[in-house]
């Protein structure tokens, strides 16, 4: 028995005089603490898209010490994506976004390991890409990937923390949480139509960040076990009017 639980303890990752000091305001919560700390180096967390929703959702789980992170995306940078995501610079023009953000995240956290694949999330791919994570954040802008992600995030019983921006306005939800409401419940099947990008109709620079904070405050959450998750509402901001208010989704029958 001493053996056993000897190997238990050796095999059970710590956190090292570095990592004490970087997390210590984590460290300080009773909701947090150490345990929740250890929990956060353990998970492992899939986010799709590296764009403006993206990248400030990985900045924030790279610095919360969240330690084995897999970006999705196959899009490169361009110049008038640095008017709000602003993990990259002008240099990183024309460069995969993938490559870039795992490069700064490795330098912001060295803890973390950031893996990427530069491909595309679907129908056919999102299952087997989804199904070995215990939480997969949606920073996409397109419908036809949502629901890729959401139908693998059923199948695959992996929580989708969920957001999108428009203008001035974002939406933030938890799907498939325990059980609970999907993406399908707030919005049943496709429509057909396009939404339109925020190079047609502009998008407040500020928002993704803003947006992308309460995604990653809802990754830690479900990962350490704490605090109330948002799930079976939509949460939703304005910053023109600075007003905010939620939403309760039903489940479709």
């Amino acid at each position: 028995m001493l053996l056993v639980t000897s190997n238990l303890l050796l095999s059970t990752p710590m956190l090292d005089k570095n990592e004490k000091i970087r997390y210590h305001k984590h460290l300080q919560l009773p909701e947090i603490g150490l345990q929740g700390q250890l929990k956060l180096k353990k998970a492992r967390v899939l986010v799709v898209g590296a764009g403006g929703l993206g990248a400030p959702v990985l900045q924030y789980l790279v610095a919360a010490g969240v330690g084995n992170i897999t970006i999705v995306d196959d899009d490169t940078i361009e110049l008038s994506n640095l008017q709000r995501q602003i993990l990259y610079n002008t240099e990183d023009v024309g460069k995969a976004k993938t490559e870039k953000a795992q490069q700064k995240l490795l330098l912001q956290n060295p803890n973390c390991k950031i893996s990427v694949l530069n491909t595309k999330i679907n129908a056919q791919n999102a299952f087997e890409i989804i199904k070995n994570f215990q939480v997969v954040v949606d920073c996409t802008d397109n419908l036809e990937a949502r629901y890729a992600i959401n139908d693998a995030s059923v199948k695959s019983y992996v929580p989708m923390v969920y957001a999108s921006v428009y203008k001035f306005e974002g939406q933030v939800s938890v799907f498939n949480y325990r059980g609970g409401v999907s993406f399908r419940d707030l919005y049943p099947e496709t429509t057909g139509k396009k939404v339109a990008s925020p190079a047609q109709v502009g998008l407040m620079g500020v928002l993704p960040g803003i947006v992308g904070g309460f995604q990653a405050n809802e990754v830690i959450k479900i990962i350490s076990g704490i605090g109330v998750i948002l799930s079976g509402k939509l949460f939703v901001i304005n910053l023109l009017n600075m007003s905010s208010y939620s939403l309760r989704i039903s489940a479709s029958q």
